[in-house]
Order: structure tokens, then C-alpha cells, then sequence
């Protein structure tokens, strides 16, 4: 039965689709009562808290086979893809570095790329997981499908965080620690000192957070 969704925190259209036994996203992002969303958001993986999402009636797919055979079905099962960037607190990446990656009862061992990057498939409902990297005996804690969009003060926040600037834990612009995290970002990228959070800045932060 069609509905209309309330996006709560740790929602992306993955799980949101698993959770009405979607096997495809794209059924319900591009449906035409999401065209506003779909516009102001952009990605799919990156929504905000009480976003209204229109999710459609599934339709029954019909197969004609014989009757004196026996045939197999397959169901699609949607994963999420999970893609990370390693960095030193040099802020440079870590190249290829064995890691292990934990999510939510699952393991595995990887190793990032040239540019420390990685990725993984793991399950459209997993929300919390862990980073061990063990040569430089560090573990960072993951909160998958949590990050809000960089246009809200804790999406850039968040990304800031992430990227290695202490921003601290206060979605307030005025904060000071936000305020120095912003020009500390903006002095780094060379764009002009403000302290405040516009336009180009976010752009640029969206680019460097890659998302």
C-alpha cells in the first residue's frame, strides 16, 4: 500500500527501500511524487530527518513458464555499498593499509587502494560499524547512513569532523570550535577566511568529503 515516509536519522534510500521490500531504490527515488526531494537533495544515500518520502505500491511481476517444469527464482537482495577514504592524521591518505572493517556482526579483511580508499557490500539495514587498523593500533567507530547534507550546520559539521578538523560536537555556527574548524578548512583549501559556512565553502567541502 503507497505511503508517504517520514526520513528518520541513519535513513538512505537502501534501507528505506529494504524495509518495504524494494529490491531496487530507484523504484522509489525516481518515483514523480519525489521529484522535489530527489532536486534538493541530490544523493540518495544523503537525506535529512524528517524528509517526506512518497513510497509507491509494489507492483506483482508475472513470469509465464511451463507448467511441466521446474524452474528457479531469484530474489533481489539490495546491499549497500559502503566506500570509506583512510587518512593519517597528517591528513594524507593511507595507502594501501590492511584493514579490518566490522559492521554489525560482519567482518572483513581489506586493503585500501593507492588513494586509501576502500569498499565493501554490506547489509541495507547496517547502521553502526568499526575501522581496525592494526599496524598503527587505531580503531574508529562508523554511524552508516548518519551523515546529514552538507547545506544543514550538522552535515558540514560532520564533515569537517571527518575530514580532521575539530569542530567539536555543537551544531551551532557561532560556536568557536565550528567557527575555527571553518577557517582552518577555508585557509586549507584557499578561500577566503570568513569563519562562516557559504556557499563556496560547502562546495568545496563537499568535494573534499566526497559526498
Amino acid at each position: 500500500m503507497a505511503t508517504d515516509y517520514k526520513v528518520e536519522q541513519g535513513d538512505h534510500m537502501v534501507k528505506i527501500a529494504a524495509k518495504f521490500g524494494f529490491g531496487d531504490f530507484n523504484t522509489i527515488w525516481n518515483h514523480p511524487n519525489n521529484a522535489d526531494l530527489k532536486k534538493k537533495r541530490e544523493n540518495p544515500n544523503v537525506l535529512f530527518p524528517g524528509d517526506s518520502l512518497h513510497v509507491p505500491d509494489k507492483k506483482q511481476k508475472k513470469e509465464s513458464k511451463p507448467t511441466d517444469a521446474s524452474h528457479k527464482f531469484k530474489a533481489q537482495r539490495p546491499k549497500l555499498l559502503l566506500k570509506l577514504v583512510l587518512k593519517g592524521i597528517d591528513r594524507k591518505p593511507l595507502a594501501n593499509t590492511k584493514i579490518t572493517l566490522k559492521v554489525e556482526g560482519d567482518s572483513f579483511d581489506l586493503t585500501t587502494d593507492g588513494n586509501g580508499a576502500l569498499q565493501q557490500k554490506v547489509r541495507p539495514t547496517a547502521e553502526n560499524g568499526k575501522v581496525f587498523i592494526k599496524d598503527l593500533a587505531v580503531e574508529a567507530t562508523l554511524k552508516i547512513g548518519h551523515l546529514d547534507p552538507v547545506d544543514e550546520v550538522s552535515g558540514w559539521r560532520a564533515r569537517l569532523n571527518n575530514l580532521g578538523y575539530n569542530a567539536g560536537g555543537k551544531d551551532d555556527p557561532a560556536d568557536p570550535k565550528v567557527k575555527s574548524a571553518v577557517e582552518e578548512f577555508q585557509c586549507d583549501q584557499k578561500l577566503d577566511v570568513t569563519g562562516e559556512m557559504n556557499k563556496a565553502t560547502q562546495d568545496k567541502l563537499k568535494e573534499q568529503h566526497g559526498c
